[in-house]
């Protein structure tokens, strides 16, 4: 560790001097490479710096000790080399995190897809208070929040939806919420007061901008539609929506959330460029099966990952046995807490598959 470190502290001060020469400074996409290694790296050589202190504090109140003859100076020096070692042991702990390889999409924008499951109705309504949940988050966190494309029920459930989440590191704490999400509950149309169990789909890609793939116009069907629900007399006015279909996979994505169609073929083929670039990263990803389970966010989309409990006022995710009783503020946007314990509970994965 003390090796890597030593390393880290190198590459951040080449960096820095690198980003100081002009004729770097020109070629704006290394610069821009240069300037995220630096704020990945920057961290663990900040955390490592404070570490080296402690080390010497610790090194020099055990040299004082040997000569000191004072028995309350003694006391203080033995509580300084106790407190130390213990800190030490935490910043080890943490500068490990640290240089954990980092997800290379965490720093991007989601491509959030909601989808009604088993339960009929219910699990349209649903789906419709997750998507809200998930609006309630990002305003939470300052991000911004957009809906692409919507098929909702006559009363108001969600048949699917496909919003897009922008703002630093929306990836990093989103992307634990792929897989089935399971409500049990008495529906408004139960007369007999009986509990039903429905579920939905959640699905949550990082938004692929600069990745590079191949999309061929003779692959493509482009669809132009009006567009449907809120939005006053334009939207019912004009051809504006637009749905692409990629023939090779069967993909299909729409788009008809802005005024202008050109915007909407925009965002349509960047959430294409998308789904490509998850559906062969997941393929890809199939040789290291056994890694990616040893990892709390997999992403797999037919898990049952969590399970709202609306009479007993919990929310139970079963991957890391974490149960709250706070139902109401969850469902309002309150999912720090349980994401952070999932991000935690990774990173003890993590850790534990690089020592074996």
């Amino acid at each position: 560790m003390i090796e890597k470190c030593d390393k880290i502290k190198e590459r951040v001060n080449e960096i820095s001097a690198l980003l100081c020469d002009a004729s770097v400074l020109q070629d704006t996409k290394k610069a821009k490479q240069l300037g995220k290694e630096l704020k990945n790296l920057e961290p663990i050589a900040s955390l490592y710096d404070e570490y080296l202190k402690l080390e010497q504090n610790v090194l020099d109140a055990e040299e004082l000790l040997k000569v000191e003859t004072d028995e309350s100076m003694k006391q203080y020096f033995e509580e300084e080399i106790y407190s130390g070692k213990d800190k030490k042991e935490k910043m080890e702990e943490q500068l490990k995190i640290l240089m954990l390889p980092k997800d290379e999409n965490d720093d991007k924008n989601v491509i959030l897809e909601i989808r009604g499951g088993a339960g009929g109705e219910e699990a349209s309504l649903f789906a419709a208070e997750v998507l809200r949940m998930y609006e309630q988050y990002a305003n939470l966190r300052h991000w911004k929040f957009e809906i692409a494309d919507i098929n909702e029920t006559e009363l108001g459930g969600i048949k699917e939806c496909t919003a897009m989440i922008s703002g630093n590191g929306a990836y990093a704490r989103l992307k634990y919420e792929s897989g089935v999400h399971r409500v049990q509950r008495v529906p408004e149309t139960e007369t007999q007061g009986r509990v039903h169990t429905s579920t939905i789909t959640v699905a949550v890609l990082p938004e692929q901008e600069d990745v590079e793939i191949e999309i061929l116009e003779k692959d493509l069907r482009i669809d132009t539609y009006r567009a449907s629900g809120a939005g006053g007399q334009h939207i019912n006015k004009t051809d504006s929506a637009v749905r692409i279909t990629h023939f090779p996979t069967g993909i299909v994505v729409a788009c008809q959330d802005q005024r202008s169609q050109i915007k909407n073929k925009e965002k349509a083929m960047a959430i294409l460029k998308s789904k490509l670039y998850d559906k062969y990263q997941s393929e890809a990803d199939e040789k290291y099966a056994e890694s990616r389970r040893n990892q709390v966010g997999t992403g797999d989309r037919s898990e049952r990952i969590r399970t709202y409990n609306f009479p007993q006022g919990r929310v139970t995710d079963h991957r890391i046995g974490y149960t709250m009783y706070n139902i109401d503020a969850f469902m309002n946007g309150d999912l720090d807490d349980l994401i952070t314990a999932l991000e935690m509970a990774d990173q003890k994965a993590k850790l534990e598959a690089q020592v074996a």
